[in-house]
């Protein structure tokens, strides 16, 4: 798979550990994040990290800020995208066979590295239920995201 993975300056040094985790794992990476030590304000990469996936250029996304919800929420602007941020492996499995996300958000400031990584390989490994109720549920998503502004 391919995976496109953004951070902003409080995650330079997780995102270096995330990503050795994914290319060990096999998987290629888009990197739009921020260098260590270089500021970026997070909807930045959180936009970007969103537009890989819906456009295809990317199969998943992995964003880190401090909270993981800032960049989370820059995401979820983009049309198609899912983004959660997760602080935990179970959640990371659910809203991947429940949700179909599509991307996963962390906190640099909240979770520590290994947590981190066990996060991002959950994600990364847990398919999509594909459930009728669930996909029901993801296409009410989709009807609100086409039907707004109208």
């Amino acid at each position: 798979m391919k995976i496109a993975i953004g951070n902003d300056h409080a995650a330079g040094e997780l995102k270096t550990q995330i990503m050795e985790l994914i290319t060990g794992m096999g998987h290629e990476l888009i990197d739009v994040g921020a260098p260590i030590g270089e500021t970026i304000d997070y909807p930045i990469p959180g936009e970007k990290v969103g537009r890989l996936v819906a456009s295809g250029e990317a199969d998943l996304g992995v964003l880190i800020c401090g909270t993981g919800v800032g960049i989370s929420l820059a995401a979820n602007k983009v049309k198609g995208i899912r983004a959660a941020a997760v602080s935990d492996t179970a959640t990371a499995r659910l809203i991947r066979e429940h949700n179909n996300a599509n991307v996963i958000a962390i906190g640099a400031r909240i979770v520590g590295s290994e947590l981190a990584k066990d996060i991002i390989r959950t994600f990364l490994t847990t398919d999509f239920s594909g459930a009728e109720r669930h996909q029901r549920r993801i296409d009410l998503i989709s009807q609100i995201e086409e039907n707004f502004g109208k």
